[in-house]
């Protein structure tokens, strides 16, 4: 009888131990994914509020920009009805949420296409761009931080770290638009390696890739190299070197998840980086992708197309920017627990 009782509590604990464990664990993803949906709710409803007052509060009669000075006044009342200008102010929100929920961003003022459509085919080209600027980053800024770091760590490439801080340095600070033209100038049109223009077989998104994605690398590299050195300076570090460890093993094993995880804090940042490089590259190298069609909507004053073009890029960043989260959350759970005390 005793036996039993003892034995009772020795055998339950196990079990509710991890239970208990595993309740805490998904009360902490359920509050963490809570906050972040709650966040892109935010964005959106932000979004919407700014694509509704820019045609609102634009300088001027939106309709008489859109008509040009010489058309006539009756014109111009065509299209402020058009628009739906003459409504209440309320009216007019609530006509535009309803029209977004049914999928209708309406039609170009200047083509006359739906702007859905126009989305559809220019999208495809934007995200080819940005993620040929993505691929930059991966393929230059992560390995060059974590070579330049272990170079450092022993004691020798003092001139190659200055050189590195110059090369880092200016590359994250020239403009995507005047790295852009340098590229078109030496291997276009010098060189003749590379077409000028972009978006046109697979050599045409090299030059772009490279325009929008040098800046992030540069600042990638920076954040890998100072995570890496501070990795290489711990004490484990030390054990493992000294068992004779090869330097393969200790990058994947120790390394790169540290830095992986380092990197994607500030994910969000480069996302913004790239989206906003591939809007003014495309420009430069005239891709037809929606960084030129904003472009050429904003110098025609076509409200439609800027509208669904702002909404389109701010709700993938945003939901980039969720699965980045929820990404960081799954390689560190650190995050979760910093969230649940910040809340």
């Amino acid at each position: 009888m005793s036996t039993d009782s003892v034995a009772s509590p020795a055998t339950s604990s196990p079990s509710t131990g991890p239970s208990r464990a595993s309740r805490d664990a998904a009360r902490q993803w359920v509050s963490y994914l809570l906050r972040r949906l709650g966040g892109l709710v935010g964005i959106v409803i932000a979004l919407l509020v700014i694509t509704f007052l820019l045609v609102q509060f634009v300088p001027g009669d939106p309709a008489r920009n859109i008509v040009g000075v010489t058309a006539t006044q009756e014109q111009v009342e065509l299209v402020r009805e058009r628009l739906g200008l003459n409504n209440p102010f309320p009216v007019q929100a609530l006509d535009y949420v309803v029209a977004l929920l049914q999928g209708d961003l309406g039609n170009s003022f200047v083509t006359q296409q739906p702007i859905v459509d126009m989305i559809g085919q220019r999208l495809p080209i934007t995200a080819a761009v940005a993620f040929g600027g993505l691929l930059v980053v991966l393929l230059v800024g992560f390995p060059l931080g974590i070579a330049i770091a272990f170079a450092e760590r022993r004691g020798g490439a003092k001139v190659g770290s200055g050189i590195y801080n110059v090369v880092a340095g200016l590359a994250g600070a020239i403009p995507e638009y005047i790295t852009g033209t340098i590229l078109v100038i030496v291997f276009a049109l010098s060189l003749g390696w590379l077409p000028a223009q972009g978006g046109v077989g697979f050599n045409g998104f090299i030059l772009p890739a490279i325009a929008v994605g040098l800046a992030p690398a540069a600042a990638i590299s920076r954040v890998v190299r100072g995570e890496t050195r501070a990795i290489l300076g711990q004490e484990y570090i030390a054990t493992a070197r000294s068992k004779r460890i090869s330097t393969g093993r200790l990058l994947v094993g120790h390394v790169l998840p540290n830095v992986a995880t380092s990197a994607l804090t500030i994910g969000g940042i480069i996302l913004v980086a790239l989206l906003g490089g591939t809007v003014i590259v495309e420009y430069v190298f005239n891709i037809p992708g929606l960084g030129t069609q904003i472009v050429e909507s904003i110098l025609s004053s076509d409200y439609p197309a800027i509208q669904g073009i702002i909404l389109t890029l701010g709700l993938l960043a945003a939901l980039v920017n969720l699965a980045i989260d929820i990404l960081l959350g799954i390689l560190d759970p650190r995050v979760l627990q910093k969230g649940r005390m910040g809340s």
